[in-house]
């Protein structure tokens, strides 16, 4: 089963590789960096849970597909949303952090990373509801 996942990662066009394994996967995990912050443990749970449920997904459809886009359509909407609140009115995780910190840059850097996912899952996701099932490696992507 994870020679097929690995597979079909590899059937990916290379810059989503590229962008999943150097940029979208450390950015989230890098949220972890907040667990001190007010609110932090919250937002490194959604961060990182959008990314355990692609792991179901993975395991389930035994590799890569558009399906991957829905855990980070349902979850990183609201995240996106909560953390340009909080940036706004300077409340919770960003109430402790400016941009010359540490955890301050990881926060901007996942609003960032997150957003440039989201564009790309919406789209993902629509097409997924609209019948786009193949599984990258085992047909169209």
């Amino acid at each position: 089963m994870i020679g097929e996942i690995w597979r079909s990662y590899r059937a990916l066009p290379l810059w989503v590789q590229g962008w999943v394994l150097v940029i979208l996967v450390p950015v989230n995990m890098a949220s972890l960096a907040l667990l001190g912050q007010e609110s932090g443990a919250a937002v490194a749970a959604l961060a990182i849970g959008a990314m355990l449920l692609n792991g179901v997904i993975m395991l389930i459809e035994r590799g890569f597909s558009k399906a991957m886009a829905l855990p980070h359509v349902v979850i990183w909407t609201p995240l996106v949303l909560w953390i340009v609140w909080m940036l706004a009115t300077g409340t919770g995780a960003a109430a402790q952090m400016g941009m010359q910190t540490g955890a301050g840059r990881v926060l901007w850097l996942l609003l960032a990373v997150d957003l440039v996912s989201l564009v790309l899952d919406w789209r993902d996701a629509w097409l997924w509801l609209r019948g786009e099932r193949q599984v990258a490696g085992q047909g169209e992507v």
